[in-house]
């Protein structure tokens, strides 16, 4: 008897510690599901003029977004309140589930002729192809209005949860950020 009694206890261990994974990551897929209402159910945001693509975006730019909206280091009105609640942690997991995905095909907008005055040293981080790498996120394949926005958003000092960015976007004009934009959605 307490022989049957180890060898069930152990059996239910071992069934316990196997389905301990597969339930922690659709505890993640569940709250990811929070995310899709806005960044999309197949990685194409609602609104892709105000809203980035976060499938196959790198997990560190990912999580440091996610961590400066739980913190208050980014400011957003939607973003922080759903992830105040969140552990660092979750926040990582929720990270890593995004950057697995695929990075959604889409149809460019039409590129401009030559690489505007400035786009080198964007590329310096964000790689040549704009496809983002350490320590940069992607930029090819997100929309003019967002990637113009975020640029503006950095130049007038509205987000701040980079050191670098703001001084990169200040020293080029309006005409100039449009541009940049404009070539990398194109991309």
């Amino acid at each position: 008897m307490v022989k049957h009694l180890a060898s069930t206890l152990f059996g239910a261990l071992v069934f316990a510690a196997l389905a301990a994974p597969a339930s922690a990551q659709d505890d993640i897929a569940q709250k990811a599901q929070v995310c899709a209402g806005c960044h999309g159910e197949n990685g194409v945001p609602v609104d892709p003029k105000t809203i980035p693509i976060i499938w196959g975006q790198q997990s560190s730019y990912l999580y440091k977004e996610l961590h400066d909206y739980h913190s208050g280091d980014r400011k957003n009105p939607i973003m922080a309140p759903l992830v105040k609640d969140l552990s660092l942690a979750d926040l990582r997991k929720l990270a890593d589930y995004f950057a697995a995905k695929t990075w959604p095909a889409g149809q460019p907008a039409s590129p401009a002729a030559s690489p505007p005055e400035g786009i080198a040293q964007c590329r310096l981080c964000h790689q040549p192809n704009f496809e983002g790498g350490e320590p940069a996120p992607r930029l090819a394949g997100l929309s003019y209005d967002y990637l113009v926005a975020s640029m503006r958003a950095f130049a007038d000092g509205t987000r701040t949860n980079n050191l670098d960015m703001p001084g990169f976007m200040k020293a080029h004009s309006e005409g100039n950020r449009e541009a940049m934009a404009h070539y990398i959605a194109g991309l």
